[in-house]
């Protein structure tokens, strides 16, 4: 018999499959794989993502253009599309299961030093499995991208394409200067508000800050989050911008397709298609116009250097012949990554307790009905907050901590799920979180938004599907440290605050296992969790660096054209120069867009 919590799932998932099942003429129905794969298409898009889904619906827009779409994985699965249990898709066949290189800073607490990366391996990318926060980023981001000689990537350059995407649901923003109205993006709240979440608004008001929309004029202060969700289900750029686009006969989207490299002529140094494996037969398709790589900040560059573009040496030694030697491929590598695994316990019964609160029948049918109930919360997180520290500018909107207010922790789930996509050990978990599971508790992550180390992406040999090694230097400058112990700091302070003491919250205070020597509560002492407790938001960027004639380290220049390679475009989260503030799902999409028009100015 299956558990209490995977029977909800398969039980919700059946009846939503039921109710609202695929049909020809869906505009949610599902993509099928392509039947047939011509010799040449005019553009070949490598991956399905937060950007390559937009780009595969913007350029068949044009009627005369044929488009090959390639995903190495499948479609997303029904089970992803429950807010609330998005963790549970990590470390399963939608997910990449990467993982770090050992880290001498971070990572110290889970097996080997190593961290988890998760990263989506189906139509819609990471946005088929992250948390489907929308957050913007800050306007100095943008503007910082501008003003270092990225000519058309300022604030209000790319506040067009997020209008452009965005169908916001809420009426008080929906059609206003910050929001968009009737995109094919879905933007929304949770259909679910605890105690928990307003407690956490209403402690930031106490602490000096605004209740206001993260996204809008300010960046600076508390917010219920939005998401990129749709009558409370997941709304990932699969369903957004394929599905509804699927039947164009310019498009074909080809699913289990493994990209090999991309095929580059030595002497022109002109990309003029791609080579890709599915289900056991290689394909060799030409590319009459571009080949656009939107494989991810990790997997892009990892193509780049099986195609023999990237660091010579590099290259030589895992056994490829190098057909550009570009540096500064795969370098420039950082996240945001910050401490998991605090657990404020309280003594009202208002948190998001699994395996009693949510897997029972009432709540499941409401859901699957209404799209209402805890299961719409946006993977656990009912609240933002954009802070500074000491460290920042106090009389200028640019915070420097952004805080996940979660109404749960690792310990609400009966330790079947979340604790595994955190990486921690039985060893840790038996020791530390055991003796207060399915206690009511709420948590928060924070983070440091403007990580100053850097680390790089290498190949662990010239085999397509070795992983690659993953170098993010966590916390190698030790300011990133600092700011995340005053993030620490600043959460602790929250939980005194009167609204959240109508709770009782209080930091479940054993020990962190591995900091036992270290004197309590001190800077040393958060340090220490911090480093053994490191966890990615899977922000990653920088990899493809976009920059200017001027910038030697720029991998593309601002039209995302590949320097020194012709007809070949890169358009997702490794061209960005710094990662924005803020989580990153929406900026990717916002590149997709502004790519989709930049090749049509070259090509139309």
């Amino acid at each position: 018999m299956l558990p209490g919590r995977e029977f909800g799932l398969a039980l919700t998932s059946l009846l939503s499959w039921l109710l609202f099942g695929d049909s020809s003429s869906d505009p949610e129905g599902f993509v099928r794989d392509a039947s047939t794969i011509q010799s040449e298409y005019d553009f070949i898009i490598i991956g399905a993502g937060s950007a390559g889904a937009v780009i595969a619906n913007r350029l068949t827009e044009v009627e005369g253009w044929s488009v090959l779409l390639l995903e190495a994985g499948v479609d997303e699965s029904i089970t992803g599309q429950i807010p609330l249990f998005a963790g549970s898709l990590q470390l399963t066949n939608l997910d990449w299961q990467y993982k770090t290189v050992p880290q001498d800073n971070g990572c110290q607490g889970y097996a080997n030093r190593k961290c988890n990366w998760p990263r989506g391996k189906m139509l819609g990318g990471s946005s088929s499995l992250n948390y489907m926060l929308y957050v913007r980023g800050n306007k100095r981001d943008y503007d910082k991208w501008r003003d270092d000689g990225n000519i058309g990537w300022g604030y209000d350059d790319v506040l067009p394409y997020f209008l452009k995407s965005e169908d916001n649901q809420n009426p008080f923003l929906a059609g206003t200067k910050y929001h968009g109205k009737g995109g094919y993006l879905t933007v929304g709240e949770a259909g679910f508000r605890s105690p928990l979440g307003a407690a956490f608004i209403q402690g930031g008001v106490e602490m000096g800050y605004q209740n206001r929309d993260c996204n809008g004029e300010f960046q600076t202060g508390f917010m219920f989050p939005q998401g990129t969700v749709r009558r409370g289900r997941r709304c990932s750029t699969s369903k957004a911008f394929l599905r509804p686009v699927r039947n164009r006969p310019n498009l074909h989207i080809s699913k289990n397709s493994h990209v090999l490299k991309i095929i580059i002529d030595p002497d022109t140094k002109t990309a003029t298609g791609v080579q890709f494996e599915k289900r056991g037969r290689k394909y060799v398709v030409k590319a009459n116009k571009e080949v656009v790589l939107s494989a991810g900040s990790i997997a892009s560059p990892q193509i780049l250097m099986l195609s023999g573009v990237g660091p010579a040496d590099h290259l030589k030694e895992k056994g490829i012949t190098p057909i550009l030697d570009q540096p500064f491929v795969g370098e420039n590598l950082h996240d945001h990554v910050g401490i998991i695994g605090m657990v404020f316990l309280i003594d009202k019964p208002y948190s998001v307790i699994s395996t009693t609160r949510v897997m029972n029948l009432p709540v499941i049918l409401n859901y699957t009905l209404f799209g209402g109930t805890t299961m719409s919360l946006l993977g656990g997180v009912e609240g933002l907050g954009f802070i500074k520290s000491k460290f920042a500018d106090a009389a200028d909107d640019s915070p420097d901590i952004q805080l996940h207010f979660g109404s749960g922790s690792e310990i609400s789930d009966d330790g079947t799920a979340v604790r595994f996509a955190h990486g921690f050990s039985d060893e840790l978990w038996n020791e530390y979180y055991k003796p207060i599971v399915n206690k009511d508790s709420w948590s928060v992550f924070p983070l440091f938004l403007h990580p100053k180390s850097r680390g790089n992406i290498r190949l662990n040999s010239n085999d397509p599907y070795d992983k690659p090694l993953i170098n993010p230097n966590y916390f190698s400058d030790a300011r990133d440290l600092e700011v995340t112990v005053e993030a620490v700091k600043f959460c602790l302070a929250l939980s005194k605050t009167e609204a959240l003491q109508k709770f009782n919250s209080k930091l479940y205070d054993k020990p962190f296992p591995g900091c036992e020597d270290q004197p309590l509560w001190t800077d040393d002492y958060w340090k220490c969790w911090i480093k053994r407790s490191s966890f990615t938001l899977a922000h990653t960027v920088g990899t493809c660096k976009m920059g200017p004639d001027s910038d030697p380290a720029a991998v593309v220049d601002p039209q995302l054209r590949f320097r020194g390679i012709k007809n070949l475009r890169v358009a997702d989260t490794s061209i960005m120069p710094i990662v924005p503030s803020g989580n990153t799902n929406a900026p990717t999409i916002m590149v997709g867009e502004k790519a989709s028009d930049l090749i049509k100015q070259t090509w139309l």
